[in-house]
């Protein structure tokens, strides 16, 4: 029997390894993806030109919809600790049909940007040592871009500690760059030595709609977008110390973190540099911060340019981790291929999911980056779209998984059920507004039309539709995943946060 057991032992597949990195890490890697310096060097000028000197209200209700949809995140990770996050729980709450597309939609949302943050990455890594001409060469920066998503990528396969280790350096880095650089721009709008047309920051800014409702919609879909990401830490739940509970208190508190950095810098550069100069920079996306650090740090600007520059390396393989980790989810449970779900018997990381985000990543790079000139922007505008999709999806399967335990106290219905609910809420409005503004061209970035429609729309409903003809004909080859049928948590909550009762996968239904 002895003999027997071991034999079955070797011979099982490897499995994520467990325990490989905790809580701090979770959170670092949180923070990460999401990228702060890059994300506010790409979309602040946009963001003033939407929405003026309201864009740090945007921001702050930005943020309201996230911490409530972060809560979400945390109460189903605590019965269900699986890297798919969103895949498996809205399987596990509305069925498979919903589960299989929320899947999709969190894979393709990091297929999108990983071109855009390696890009970035290379031209201020560059930019940082000196090196201009190289820094805006085309052929020189889709070179170096393919070259650091493979070795970012590489590094995701190598190991989850090697990757957490890198990532707790260069967030600190960005981080503490960061609110030094609002420090300095505060101090010069206050004693009027900025070489800007500087403005007196007002408690008025913190109104996201003291502008009207013009501009408010796009405003809101790049503040989504700014705070995407925080989820990498539950995406991690596996190999987390702690499982149940780490990984969600990391995500929560990754949502605090980044409203506090997001509110010092972008009320900093606003009082800085004025709404003028800003909306007018705003289609050199992510050069404005070049612009800025020279003229407010000075010798020191180079601090600036390396922050955005680990920033976006930084996520770079950050963002590849949550849509690796899905494809692994996805193809355990029989709704991809086989192969997604390989782990590296080694490494114990799933080598064949995170290569394939790679190599769909850099090919969108290279063709989109080849066929427009403001994909940047037309791409941070759809990633809202999918971003506020599977957000709200989460947060309304939480409340529909737990429905049962939900009157059990008003911590369950408000934490549980009100809250998730309501973020969802905001973020279906948000859906249905962007949808309605972007039918209209001229309403995009670009000002251009695709299809008669403006191209963020046609992006995000044209990766919608793939992901449905995909899941279709999955659904035709096999279709043991859509035997799975909804559940509802039957433990007890409260106690089940002290860890006094096993999580739910004894729950799982039948496949």
């Amino acid at each position: 029997m002895s003999d027997d057991l071991t034999t079955a032992a070797r011979e099982r597949p490897p499995g994520l390894k467990p325990n490989a990195i905790g809580f701090f890490d979770a959170l670092v890697i949180g923070l990460a993806s999401t990228s702060p310096a890059y994300t506010i060097a790409a979309i602040i000028g946009g963001l003033v030109l939407y929405t003026g000197v309201h864009a740090p209200g945007i921001m702050l209700a930005a943020f309201l919809p996230m911490l409530l949809i972060a809560s979400a995140f945390y109460y189903l990770n605590t019965v269900d600790q699986d890297c798919g996050t969103t895949f498996s729980w809205v399987t596990r709450a509305m069925g498979p049909w919903f589960g299989w597309i929320g899947g999709w939609a969190i894979a393709m949302t990091g297929v999108l940007i990983v071109g855009s943050l390696a890009e970035v990455g290379v031209r201020y890594s560059l930019l940082t040592v000196g090196l201009e001409d190289l820094a805006y060469d085309p052929v020189v920066i889709r070179v170096l871009t393919v070259l650091l998503i493979l070795l970012m990528t590489a590094i995701c396969v190598w190991g989850t500690e090697i990757s957490a280790r890198l990532q707790n350096v260069l967030i600190v880095f960005q981080v503490v760059s960061l609110l030094a650089f609002a420090v300095v721009a505060l101090w010069q709008v206050a004693t009027n030595s900025s070489a800007f047309d500087s403005i007196t920051p007002s408690w008025e800014w913190l109104n996201p709609f003291g502008g009207g409702w013009t501009g408010v919609t796009a405003g809101l879909l790049l503040g989504v977008f700014a705070y995407w990401g925080w989820e990498s830490a539950v995406n991690l739940t596996e190999e987390t110390t702690n499982s149940a509970h780490a990984p969600g208190k990391a995500a929560v508190w990754s949502t605090v973190v980044l409203v506090v950095t997001y509110l010092s810098v972008t009320i900093a550069v606003v009082a800085l540099a004025g709404t003028t100069f800003l909306a007018e920079s705003a289609d050199e996306e992510d050069a404005i911060f070049q612009v800025l650090a020279v003229d407010t740090m000075g010798p020191w600007a180079w601090v600036v340019m390396l922050s955005v520059a680990t920033s976006a390396i930084a996520s770079t393989q950050t963002t590849i981790i949550p849509a690796s980790r899905t494809g692994l989810s996805m193809a355990r449970r029989g709704a991809f291929p086989k192969a997604f779900a390989h782990i590296h018997p080694r490494f114990r990381t799933p080598d064949v999911s995170t290569w394939w985000v790679a190599g769909i990543a850099i090919a969108y790079y290279l063709v989109v980056g080849i066929l427009s000139e403001t994909a940047l922007w037309d791409t941070l505008t759809a990633l809202g779209l999918l971003i506020a999709f599977y957000y709200a999806l989460t947060g309304i399967a939480c409340a529909i998984y737990f429905r049962k335990r939900l009157t059990a106290s008003a911590r369950n219905f408000l934490l549980i059920g009100v809250g998730p609910v309501l973020g969802s809420l905001m973020l279906v409005w948000l859906l249905v507004a962007a949808i309605v503004d972007y039918g209209n061209p001229e309403n995009s970035y670009s000002e251009t039309a695709w299809f008669g429609l403006g191209p963020p729309l046609v992006i995000g409903i044209g990766i919608f539709l793939t992901g449905v003809v995909l899941m279709l004909i999955w659904h035709m080859r096999d279709r043991r995943f859509w035997q799975e049928r909804p559940s509802t948590a039957e433990h007890d909550i409260v106690r089940l946060q002290t860890g006094e009762l096993p999580v739910a996968r004894d729950e799982e239904a039948p496949r």
